[in-house]
């Protein structure tokens, strides 16, 4: 027998049993001063095994008094919304996306607790493992529902925004807040950011301000794992792999090219940090693409409003952060898509770079970012290449007119004249990289064009760029330069070596104080990308550093003694010391020496990938 397509006679009856009178009674009672019924409500609520049919009851009679659940019924609420609705059954969900569209309508007042229930879900929940006797709590990462209640997490949010328009102006801070700890599991992170990011889909207005966040996070996870502790990790995690093959092999392997045919890497990075930071690159990296393409086609005007928006949170966190290794190459990605992207961002720092206005700390930033990105991306041509050098050079040499018409003797002080190093060093870097492109097409007229930047009288003047700028830059740029007679350095070079080590003017007045920390170190922001995952989308669109066959360096007794790792970068015959550079990053000298390819190409262990 069927009624209402229910089969009585082969279906268990569902169970709603339950103690205390309905919703509407127990709000009466307890209006009256009756608490009884209240907290048996409160604690069947509560019930950890409470069944669908129960919840679906419940909601139900709430949704009925709605009207009657004021703030004096705060700590019965609390418990309704932790109810768990997400992952039950449909019909579960249904009501009570129903019980919340109609409470933040009668009553604003739980907006905000709605709002932290929902953005609790945006990161699975944790359970408790037992590992050798002991309970540890984690996160569920591998819960196969999980996109199915984000899904559901995503629909309640958006009718909640439906039914309170002003909903974003309060999410934002309870997003913050709720932001995992960047020690949290790589997946925990991930998901968490998926999420938010999934949200500016529905709510645009808060775009900028998630942003904002999300970068401000990954900033802190990319300074916090450096480019030497990268390649020290994964230099370590490559010999044991290889040790372990070594002795699977054994010994009659021994005689067999090691470099044939060897396995693929793994694509987990072997920095724990540096998993973290992947992961979520990958993420923003999809997420920019996702923007900025409608059903596979380039889409101009999502393009335009996401570049706004991320150029404003590079201003703000990334251009004025030391050291950051690979979130910038969100911009750098984000150009990719289109040359009048990359030329706007060229331009923006150009702006920056020249305004004397600006802090002397992020012109120079802004200085490397530009020959960085000359120097860089492939997805720049030449003709670009030489509108900007055009810029600098003019730039550099109307600050070297002003120092020679100034009547005041002018020598090399990074503290005063920290522009005009910083974009000598970006024409060097770009000149590096890009000089085949240059002389490639023509080889007459390109030289012409290097001889019409007057580069001779850039080295030669009082201000000694030569003697600033990292030595890895000057060794190349002065190789590169002989080869084809454009400039000749290295006497400048040989002298400065010979000179003592500067006088540098103390920033707070008072004695002078000498330094032997190098200025420019991290000089580049566009140094090789070390994340594996999200480094696939970046290596086709990545200019790396090819060595010159009959480039003549200029080599050191230091550099003769360099390691094979610095072999693989133009940075060999680079002699080991600072003597004669000016400096004002305290701990730059020690990083330099730590990272030897702080500058140019991967080293060696990372060619492969690049």
């Amino acid at each position: 027998m069927e009624i209402d397509g229910r089969d009585f006679m082969n279906s268990p009856p569902v169970k709603t049993v339950r103690f205390g009178g309905s919703v509407a009674e127990t709000l009466a009672k307890h209006k009256r001063g009756d608490c009884g019924d209240y907290e048996l409500l409160r604690h069947q609520l509560a019930d950890p095994e409470i069944k669908d049919a129960q919840i679906i009851n419940w909601l139900q009679e709430f949704r009925g008094c709605v009207t009657q659940l004021t703030k004096d019924h705060e700590q019965l609420i609390y418990t309704v919304l932790r109810l768990p609705w997400v992952g039950r059954s449909q019909a579960v969900v249904e009501e009570y996306m129903a019980f919340l569209s109609n409470l933040v309508s009668a009553q604003t007042v739980y907006l905000c607790a709605c709002l932290k229930m929902v953005v609790s879900h945006f990161t699975p929940k944790r359970v408790t493992i037992c590992e050798g006797g002991v309970d540890i709590s984690d996160s569920d990462d591998e819960d196969e529902n999980l996109p199915r209640n984000f899904d559901q997490c995503h629909q309640a949010l958006q009718l909640i925004t439906k039914y309170v328009p002003s909903t974003s102006r309060f999410l934002m801070p309870i997003l913050q807040e709720n932001f995992p700890f960047i020690q949290k599991s790589s997946r925990t992170l991930e998901f968490y950011v998926h999420n938010l990011l999934r949200v500016t889909v529905y709510i645009p207005s808060i775009r900028r301000d998630v942003l904002e966040l999300i970068i401000g996070k990954m900033l802190k996870l990319d300074v916090s794992a450096s480019r030497s502790d990268i390649e020290e990790a994964e230099e370590t995690a490559e010999h044991s792999q290889q040790a372990e093959e070594h002795t699977e092999e054994g010994l009659f392997d021994m005689d067999e090219d090691v470099s044939a045919d060897q396995p693929s890497r793994t694509a987990v990075m072997a920095h724990p940090v540096a998993e973290r930071l992947d992961s979520l690159m990958a993420v923003l990296l999809a997420y920019i693409k996702d923007v900025c393409h409608l059903n596979g086609s380039f889409h101009v005007e999502r393009t335009k409003e996401l570049y706004k928006e991320l150029l404003s949170v590079f201003d703000k966190l990334i251009l004025p952060t030391h050291a950051s290794c690979h979130v910038q190459y969100t911009l750098f990605y984000l150009c990719s898509f289109r040359l009048a992207l990359a030329e706007a961002f060229l331009e923006h720092l150009w702006k920056i770079l020249q305004n004397p206005s600006q802090p002397a700390v992020l012109r120079q930033a802004a200085a490397g970012y530009m020959g960085s990105l000359l120097g860089r991306a492939k997805f720049i041509p030449v003709i670009t290449v030489r509108a900007c050098l055009d810029l600098l050079i003019s730039w550099i040499h109307r600050y070297i007119d002003s120092q020679d018409n100034s009547g005041k003797q002018a020598y090399c002080d990074i503290s005063l004249h920290g522009p005009f190093y910083t974009a000598c060093q970006a024409v060097f870097y770009t000149l590096i990289f890009r000089h085949g492109a240059i002389l490639g097409g023509n080889m007459k007229k390109g030289l012409e064009y290097l001889q019409s930047l007057n580069l001779e009288r850039v080295v030669m003047c009082q201000l000694n760029p030569l003697k600033v700028c990292l030595p890895s830059v000057t060794n190349m740029f002065a190789a590169i330069t002989r080869k084809y007679q454009v400039v000749f350095c290295y006497t400048i070079i040989e002298r400065n070596n010979r000179a003592v080590l500067p006088v540098v003017r103390s920033s707070a007045g008072g004695d002078r104080v000498t330094t032997n920390t190098n200025p420019l170190d991290s000089f580049f922001p566009f140094d090789p990308y070390l994340l594996k995952r999200s480094g696939q989308v970046i290596e086709p669109l990545y200019q790396v550093w090819e060595e010159p066959a009959d480039t003549e360096l200029l080599v050191t007794k230091a550099g003769q003694q360099a390691s094979r790792e610095d072999e693989d970068d133009f940075l060999c015959g680079e002699p080991a010391q600072a003597d004669g550079i000016v400096g004002m990053t305290p701990s730059s000298f020690e990083s330099n020496l730590r990272s030897p390819s702080s500058v140019g190409s991967p080293p060696f262990n990372f060619q492969r990938h690049f």
